[in-house]
């Protein structure tokens, strides 16, 4: 099992209004950082945030009252919104010292929708302004994986519970935390091969540490996992009924100044008691064997001659989706994985804004959002066409160092 870091958080849920009004849309990440009222109360006076500010809400009526600080990042906004609402979270955060603040004790992030936990950010749109303007592709980039290096490093209770879909961004500010709870509506996938990108947000870091092979194997194929199966692939710390999430989150709020394994044993006592799928087998226990030797393989071309050799349905099905994905992004994927199973968080970070860069510079990924989320034709024009023509020139030019212009943490 992936084992994480560290805490970042969720927030309200029901009616999305505070006791003064309307304050949050229908979906988006809510974090919340829960603090003894005394603090919180003290600490809304010094905050920098508006309450007429769209990109990031700062209730205070809210704050008083139950003492929480809530930000939202709303799934349908623009580009520079999301850019905007990553970077001010960092500045939040920042300015609230919630690391070094004793009265922190808490923090959770869950889904302000009932569909999705979060499934990343609007590629389409970065897309557009990566063609328009490099500079806001960097910023955007830069600021994310900022925030999933915070995420990872931080020494505060974080327990993000991931009920719906979970990709791209959403995988970012929920795996790398100390704590992930899992519902039998969780969705979990990296399906960035099939776009012409590779599974970043640190994925370099948890995926090859996945048992066996696995995390090669969803990297590559952008594999499904859905409900308990988040949980038995090592995604998820813990998994939970969905109808019991409100009493979880109250009684971790219970807790008085909980330390991590306070919080571990409210987790598993709720873990223990999940009847949902509670017999089910893991999907992929079948095939772990094939996936491990098909997969335990330096080169793309490899893997897919494993496949072929292994002959079973099941690898004939996954060679099948490996030949519809970018020839690029399989061979950055493969390269990216292993280089990162001996780096740490910050280092794969490091390459992955790298990787980012050379992708919105490069063809494959515009062309798979063209495919797949503007003409929807589900027909990549993938440049180079095949594995054979992906270089070993070409992979490095991806992975060199950008200088001055490295992403710094």
């Amino acid at each position: 099992m992936y084992k994480g870091f560290s805490p970042c958080a969720s927030a309200p849920s029901g009616s999305g209004k505070s006791r003064s009004g309307p304050l949050w849309p229908p979906g988006g990440l809510v974090i919340c950082v829960w603090r003894r009222p005394a603090a919180a109360a003290a600490a809304v006076g010094g905050s920098e945030v508006r309450r007429d500010e769209p990109l990031l809400c700062a209730c205070s009526d809210y704050f008083k009252f139950v003492g929480v600080f809530t930000m939202v990042l709303p799934e349908a906004w623009s580009f520079m919104c999301r850019f905007n609402s990553f970077k001010r979270t960092n500045i939040i955060l920042q300015h609230l010292n919630w690391e070094q603040d004793p009265e922190t004790f808490l923090i959770i992030i869950k889904g302000a929708g009932g569909k999705a936990f979060c499934s990343g950010g609007d590629i389409r749109v970065i897309s557009e302004a990566g063609r328009a303007n490099q500079k806001i592709a960097q910023d955007f980039f830069r600021e994310e994986y900022r925030l999933n290096n915070a995420i990872g490093s931080c020494q505060k209770p974080y327990v993000a519970l991931i009920h719906g879909i979970t990709m791209g961004g959403g995988v970012g500010v929920s795996v790398h935390g100390q704590f992930r709870v899992a519902t039998e509506k969780s969705l979990f996938a990296m399906p960035e091969t099939a776009i012409g990108l590779f599974p970043d947000v640190g994925g370099g870091y948890f995926l090859p540490r996945l048992q066996g092979k696995l995390g090669y194997f969803l990297a590559l194929t952008g594999f499904r996992l859905k409900g308990r199966d988040v949980y038995a692939a090592g995604i998820a710390t813990h998994f939970v009924d969905s109808e019991k999430l409100g009493m979880l989150e109250e009684d971790l709020i219970a807790l008085k100044s909980p330390s991590k394994e306070n919080i571990a044993d409210v987790l598993e006592a709720y873990h223990t008691k999940s009847k949902i799928d509670q017999d089910k087998s893991f999907i992929l226990e079948e095939h772990m064997d094939k996936i491990n030797s098909c997969f335990s393989a330096n080169t793309v071309e490899q893997i897919i001659e494993n496949l072929q050799q292994d002959g079973s349905s099941f690898a004939l099905e996954q060679l099948k989706v490996i030949n519809k994905m970018s020839p690029t992004s399989l061979k950055i994927t493969l390269r990216q994985l292993m280089e990162g199973s001996s780096k740490t968080l910050q280092e794969v970070l490091i390459m992955e804004y790298r990787l980012s860069q050379a992708c919105m510079g490069g063809h494959d990924f515009h062309e798979g959002v063209r495919a797949v989320l503007i003409d929807k034709d589900q027909s990549p024009k993938w440049k180079p066409a095949n594995l054979k023509e992906v270089t070993e020139e070409d992979l490095n030019s991806y992975f060199k160092s950008l200088a001055s212009n490295d992403l710094k943490l």
